[in-house]
This record gives structure tokens, C-alpha cells and sequence, in this order.
């Protein structure tokens, strides 16, 4: 079916995929209020507005960064309202022209905090939001809840299988057990070291790579053309890309998260002391880098390697700058000029909501406010979104256009 063709061709024939994510989580009015994330039950809401500016803007592609469709308790089932807003984002990003590719945060076994790790009342008594109780990694721990996982992506293959504008599943959003553990059902591991945790919990119910091959094979039951997209361990970072399972079932793409250097990219005002391209310590080893495009170039060389000796497709799912860090465009420019002479496709963090409530506090990455951090509303141009417009605009595929 040459449509299905089109699909993974997205995939495996330079940069076709340009875009952004979008990001929704279940709302808890007892801690969000009624008006801050939207109505429920996900939000913040997002518009066919939303999607068209998107578009407009020159990209082919968005990530919706989107709760599971099953429960997250006992017993694991189809979460009705969940699934009616997929549906309803789904609507509009074909309205939109987009191609889409669905990436799950949450499941059996696995809440929205694992995002929020250390911002818990007992971690942060002074800034703490949500109480410890709310916390949920019991799918690093649980095999009832591993097998959940397996059959909630089992349902959504069989239900969006034959939707000609998604491109992809991605399987989990950031795997973490090395630093959340199955928290609380078991302490926090906090290890950053890939050998070493593969050394100790290879194989165990934290180990990723046992998990995943288990969900493939349950898509491919039902599914044997959408691509599927899988993340490493370690919130999929560059550095845990080697230590994958690569599978022998076709259409994988393995994909990468792309914020280093942290100490760059999440700079908090006043604090911005490190510049884009810069001298600082990058990596934590009490040693000022020369952070540049060649630092960038060799941090992708992992990319590369695993590529050649693999002969499998990698994308870059996320990636991003907080909008006022100093010389954001140059990195950005730098970033996804280095991802185009790989041929990766990408989707930068994020594309943000137009509602009010949440679009006026929540606006880190949202490239639209410009650089001023005191600034809470669209501006009209900048030199970060200038250079976001022109690498969208190379784009060309369309699903109109069947890929």
C-alpha cells in the first residue's frame, strides 16, 4: 500500500518531518483550579487555531506529548475522556494539514509527576505543589502494569492504524527509572551512569529495553505499517541512545531528546550566565568547554555511530532552548542545521497553547513571547523564531499531498 510506503519514507529519506510538540497532561482541579489547565479532563486546551498557526508557520509535523489512553490505577482500562481528546487533537491536526506522531507520558503504572520529580511538598517544603501521594512508578516495578502497557498500545494501534495522517507512536515519553526508580513503591535510583545501570538492572521490570520489544511485538499484531518511535532510558538522552535493543521488526525509529547542555538550555532569569556560543563547564566536570557548533557536531557523533553500525533511522522527538537564554538562535540555528546534515527529522519543545491562563505563566519555551522574560504574549518577530521560520519552511511534504 503505497500510502503506508509514504509513511516510513517520512522516516528514512533525509529531513521530511519539521514541526513541534504539544504538550497535555490530566488536570487536578484540587491543584490546578478551574481555570489555569482548562475545563478537563486534559489540558491545557488547545484550538483549531492553534494547529493552523502551527502550520502556518511553516511546519509538516506535531508530537502531541499526550496522557495514555488507559487508567493509570488498577485495573488499567480505556479512559474514555482521555481518548475523546486525542480524538478531538487528531481532528484538528488533520484540519491543519499536519502529520502527527502520538507519544504517551502516562499509562498503567506511570502518572504526569514523574515530569514534576523534586517538586513535591516533602522534596520543596518552601516551593512544593502537589503532595508526594501523587506520584505514581509503579510500571518500573509492577509486571501487571507492564503487561497494561503493552495491551493500552495493542488498543491504540488497532484504533489509529488506518488514520493516514499519523506517522508514528511513540511508545513512552522519557523513560526514567534510573533516577525516579518505581518510586514509591520502591526508592529512587538515581544513576546516571548507562553502563553502570545496565550493569545492575539489566533485565529487572527497570530495564527499558525488556519492556519495549513486548510492546512492538503487540502493535505488530494488530499494525504492521505506522512506524514506531522508542526513546532510550535516561529521559532518552543522546548519551543512553548506545545502549538500546535494537529490534529486527522493521519501521523503528529510535529517537533522541536533545537539551544539552542543561546548564545552557534551562538558565532561569536573572541567572543567565552561560551564552550560546559560549565557555563554560557543559558536563559537569568542574572544566570549561568550548561550547559551540563542533560541541554540538561531536555530541551528535553518538547519533552517528549508532546509525552506521545499526543501519536504523533516529529522530529528534524534542529538543529546545528557553526562549530568553543568550544566543538561543544562534544554538537553535546551529542545532537543526546539524540535524539536517544527518537527515534526522525533528520536533523542537514546544509548541504552547493560546489559552490565557496557562499561556500567561507557562512560557519557557514558548518562542512566540520573545526573549524579554517579562514579556507574556505573542511578539511579532524575533531572532529565535526567525530562525525557527526557516528551517520550517524548507518542508514540502503535506498529508494532502500523501507524504
Amino acid at each position: 500500500n503505497a500510502r503506508f510506503l509514504d509513511k516510513w519514507s517520512l522516516w528514512t529519506d533525509g529531513t521530511r518531518l519539521r514541526g513541534a510538540n504539544i504538550y497535555q497532561r490530566r488536570v487536578y482541579p484540587e491543584l490546578d483550579g478551574l481555570d489555569f489547565m482548562g475545563p478537563g479532563p486534559v489540558g491545557p486546551p488547545y484550538t483549531q487555531q492553534d494547529f493552523d498557526r502551527l502550520a502556518a508557520m511553516g511546519a509538516n509535523y506535531v508530537n502531541i506529548s499526550h496522557p495514555g489512553l488507559f487508567t493509570e490505577t488498577p485495573p488499567y482500562t480505556l479512559d474514555v475522556g482521555i481518548q475523546t481528546n486525542l480524538d478531538n487533537l487528531l481532528s484538528m491536526a488533520a484540519q491543519a494539514d499536519l502529520f502527527v506522531v502520538i507519544t504517551f507520558r502516562t499509562g498503567p503504572g506511570r502518572s504526569e509527576f514523574w515530569a514534576f520529580w523534586g517538586e513535591d511538598t516533602a522534596s520543596d517544603p518552601e516551593g512544593g505543589w502537589f503532595d508526594p501521594g501523587y506520584y505514581n512508578n509503579r510500571v518500573w516495578a509492577d509486571q501487571d502494569a507492564q503487561d497494561a502497557w503493552v495491551a493500552m498500545w495493542r488498543y491504540t494501534a488497532r484504533r489509529y492504524k488506518d488514520n493516514p495522517i499519523v506517522v508514528g507512536y511513540d511508545l513512552m515519553c522519557e523513560p526514567n527509572a534510573n533516577e525516579v526508580g518505581s518510586y514509591p513503591v520502591g526508592d529512587p535510583l538515581e544513576v546516571w551512569d548507562p553502563g553502570a545501570f545496565y550493569d545492575r538492572y539489566g533485565g529487572t521490570l527497570y530495564d527499558w529495553n525488556q519492556l519495549y520489544p513486548r510492546i512492538v511485538a503487540a502493535i505488530r499484531e494488530v499494525d504492521p505499517n505506522t512506524p514506531i518511535l522508542i526513546g532510550g532510558m535516561g529521559y532518552s538522552a543522546v548519551e543512553w541512545l548506545p545502549y538500546m535493543r535494537v529490534l529486527t521488526e522493521t519501521r523503528i525509529v529510535y529517537a533522541v531528546h536533545q537539551y544539552e547542555p542543561f546548564v545552557y538550555t534551562h538558565q532561569e532569569p536573572p541567572t543567565l550566565t552561560n551564552r550560546y556560543p559560549g565557555t563554560f563547564d557543559a558536563d559537569y566536570d568542574g572544566t570549561a568547554d568550548q561550547v559551540n557548533r563542533a560541541w554540538l557536531d561531536a555530541l551528535l557523533s553518538t547519533v552517528d555511530t549508532f546509525t552506521a553500525a545499526h543501519g536504523v533511522p533516529v529522530a529528534v522527538n524534542e529538543f529546545g532552548v528557553m526562549r530568553w537564554e543568550p544566543g538561543a538562535d544562534a544554538f537553535m540555528d546551529d542545532q537543526m542545521g546539524l540535524f539536517e546534515q544527518r537527515g534526522l527529522n525533528y520536533a523542537l519543545w514546544l509548541w504552547e497553547t493560546s489559552w490565557g491562563p496557562y499561556a500567561g505563566e507557562v512560557d519557557a519555551f514558548n518562542f512566540r513571547h520573545g526573549p524579554d522574560p517579562n514579556n507574556h504574549t505573542d511578539v511579532a518577530s524575533s531572532d529565535l523564531m526567525d530562525v525557527i521560520r526557516s528551517y520550517w519552511s524548507r518542508n514540502t511534504a503535506r498529508p494532502s499531498q500523501g507524504g
